[in-house]
């Protein structure tokens, strides 16, 4: 895993004469992970148009009144299948629109989730069912001055029960920026049929954790956060599983100090702007951390690794492009990539405005 580089030194040594003697310093250079192969295998959401060709075996706008959305956040519930929370849903008379985003579809909710047992994604991603009621509620004040939506951000199983960060937003502004009033947490304890709202645990409107990604590692739920919007830089918390509802037991990175508890605002950068929709796994294959994200700036979708949780983070890695996938945003991890080569993830197009499969396969840089 490790690239063997030899350094050769010469070293002078006063012993009655000057002899020269040589010899090899060994240094283990870290390799990078690098993307390859990236292919779109189906389509996840919604109807298939015209001349294309993909699989499309959930036809949500048919079966269950999904005809436009959008992330795709990906976790391994409690029971074993993979969950999947999606963005801002519209009904059956959606119609993909030369704008991009919802148009004028009616039977809005902000969220909904999709279950999947599904272990070979080869051939496109099953799901097995859908909850379609809006599971975190708003109100959806669109005037700027109330609730106008809550979106899903990450999601984990931890302590027994299925947890969705989730944020409140206020206001959509220019490109990649949004206000929100506050982000929160919902519970489930039936395996997604049914949810209610942990009032413990609240992040402020300007909070570096407004929106997450979260992972497991040896009892502890890792947790990397940015600023509302796409433009912020990455911070860390941990938490041990049990504690997901103890906020003041939540520890922050800090750079000169290390893990610090129940200070939010000690969490120092650990990834440079600009980062949106974050997703992040240990990958038990190359033993590296994976994050995924999109760098608006550049308009791709690129990856990160690292050895360790608070960094140093590898340079990014381009594993979409919007000059390929126009309108591309969000990188969610299934959670069958890790432990694998293989990375799948949903990634979401906004002129179609709904959630496709991509595939690409990982390797250590030569």
């Amino acid at each position: 895993m490790l690239k063997n580089k030899y350094i050769r030194s010469s070293v002078l040594i006063a012993a009655g004469s000057l002899l020269s003697v040589s010899f090899y310093a060994f240094i283990a250079v870290k390799r990078d992970i690098i993307p390859f192969d990236l292919e779109r295998v189906s389509r996840v959401t919604g109807k298939s148009i015209s001349g294309e060709t993909l699989p499309n075996p959930n036809r949500t706008n048919e079966l269950y009144n999904v005809g436009g959305t959008d992330l795709g956040i990906a976790w391994k519930m409690g029971n074993g299948k993979v969950g999947f929370f999606f963005g801002d849903t519209y009904g059956t008379d959606f119609k993909v629109v030369n704008e991009g985003g919802p148009g004028s579809a009616g039977d809005w909710r902000s969220n909904v989730l999709g279950l999947s047992s599904d272990k070979n994604l080869a051939d496109g991603l099953t799901f097995d069912d859908m909850v379609v009621h809006q599971i975190v509620p708003s109100p959806h004040i669109i005037d700027g001055t109330g609730s106008h939506t809550t979106i899903p951000t990450a999601a984990i199983h931890a302590a027994g029960a299925d947890y969705v960060h989730y944020m409140d937003v206020r206001k959509w502004g220019g490109i990649g920026s949004w206000t929100t009033n506050y982000s929160g947490l919902y519970k489930s304890t039936d395996n997604g049929q049914n949810w209610a709202k942990c009032n413990e645990v609240r992040f402020g409107s300007l909070s570096s954790f407004a929106q997450v990604a979260y992972a497991k590692k040896n009892g502890f739920v890792y947790m990397i956060g940015t600023v509302p919007g796409r433009w912020g830089s990455a911070h860390l918390a941990r938490f041990k599983e049990a504690d997901i509802l103890k906020q003041d037991a939540y520890e922050y990175w800090n750079n000169t100090k290390g893990w610090v508890k129940n200070e939010e605002n000690s969490a120092d950068v650990i990834i440079d702007a600009p980062l949106g929709e974050l997703s992040l796994a240990f990958n038990k294959k190359f033993k590296r951390w994976i994050i995924t994200y999109l760098n608006e700036k550049k308009a791709e979708i690129v990856l990160r690794d690292a050895e360790n949780i608070n960094g140093p983070w590898s340079a990014e890695k381009t594993l979409a492009k919007a000059t390929d996938y126009p309108g591309l945003y969000g990188a969610f991890m299934h959670p069958a990539s890790e432990n694998s080569d293989e990375l799948y993830f949903l990634m979401s197009m906004w002129k179609p405005y709904n959630v496709f499969l991509m595939k690409a396969r990982l390797k250590f840089a030569d």
